[in-house]
């Protein structure tokens, strides 16, 4: 119960993730863009890590409360934008929320259709991280994902440390949340400090120089 009170909680702040970054953008005037924006965004990286565990129907096609979710966030969005716009990065604060419960909604899920630990990782990132990719592609941004700024290692390291957890045998209504809280704040410090991976330097060899 849990584990599903929280899902509704991700596509909530993924869907307001997603329709604050659509408002923003010059080119959406119309109220249907926003929220297919935000839709997208609370739905894309759970649809594509269902179909990788061939786990049918498609969650949000079965469960009438998911879309009844995005349905509330997109009306709180129109309703309280200027209150909600107020607030201090919001758009930061919705996404990063909603990366947190999703890392480790996807990591669970994954590991009840028994794959590895190692797998179950990656489809944690892919559940927190795809719907981003495809809100930021769909508004003409870089996705977040391939910023210089941590996002996936912050899901990576809440899923190693959620899995470890459990191999350790603590309760996963434990472990669950305070490694969603870790990634949280592991991605706020990561901003708030601007940590970074060292970026990859390709080099600057030329056909002359070989």
């Amino acid at each position: 119960m849990l584990f599903y009170w929280l899902n509704l909680i991700g596509i909530f702040f993924f869907t307001i993730s997603g329709s604050l970054a659509a408002r923003d953008k010059k080119h959406y005037h119309d109220y249907f863009g926003v929220f297919f924006t935000g839709f997208l965004t609370a739905i894309g990286g759970g649809t594509l890590r269902d179909m990788m565990l061939g786990a049918y129907p498609i969650s949000w096609l079965s469960d009438s409360n998911i879309l009844i979710s995005i349905i509330i966030a997109f009306l709180v969005t129109l309703i309280f934008k200027n209150a909600i716009i107020r607030l201090r990065r919001t758009l930061f604060l919705f996404d990063t929320i909603g990366v947190g419960i999703y890392t480790i909604l996807g990591v669970e899920k994954s590991l009840e259709y028994h794959v590895n630990p190692f797998a179950a990782v990656i489809l944690g990132l892919i559940s927190a991280v795809f719907g981003g990719v495809i809100r930021d592609t769909l508004i003409n941004e870089i996705p977040l994902i391939f910023a210089k700024e941590i996002y996936a290692t912050a899901c990576i390291t809440g899923a190693v440390l959620y899995t470890s957890m459990l191999y350790l045998q603590i309760d996963p209504n434990i472990a669950a949340p305070a490694c969603m809280s870790v990634i949280i704040i592991f991605r706020i410090l990561a901003v708030k400090y601007k940590l970074a991976l060292p970026k990859f330097d390709p080099g600057h060899n030329t056909p002359d120089s070989l």
